[in-house]
């Protein structure tokens, strides 16, 4: 078990998301690049790649500063199997709905898992 000392840089929130949700985060507060110039953030339109999708997340999975993505249900189901392979606890994932996109329980990687969990 890691001691919480490796958990006490981990103070970023990353968003994957439309431009909408990114907008609203990003006046609340949580925008933020690093010293390698790396932001905390992708907007992901019509004209974004899958793969760039999944390097982004690849990325933020494996920063050091960031606790939670949020990440629009919209867009994860681009990048499903790449969302449903990931099992850490840190960063933790968690699946927002979208202004045009309601949230779907159903899709959602980690209430899956958690449903599993328990046998229903």
């Amino acid at each position: 078990m890691a001691s919480t000392t490796a958990f006490k840089d981990r103070n970023l929130i990353a968003v994957i998301g439309d431009e909408d949700s990114i907008t609203g985060l990003l006046l609340a507060g949580i925008g933020h690049i690093n010293e390698h110039q790396r932001k905390n953030f992708l907007v992901v339109d019509s004209k974004t790649q899958i793969s760039a999708i999944e390097a982004v997340f690849q990325e933020f999975t494996q920063r050091k500063d960031i606790a939670i993505i949020l990440i629009n249900q919209h867009i994860a189901e681009k990048i499903r199997p790449t969302v449903d392979r990931y099992q850490e606890a840190f960063p933790t994932l968690l699946e927002i709905p979208s202004k045009d996109h309601p949230y779907d329980p159903s899709k959602d990687s980690v209430l899956k898992r958690v449903q599993k969990l328990f046998g229903e």
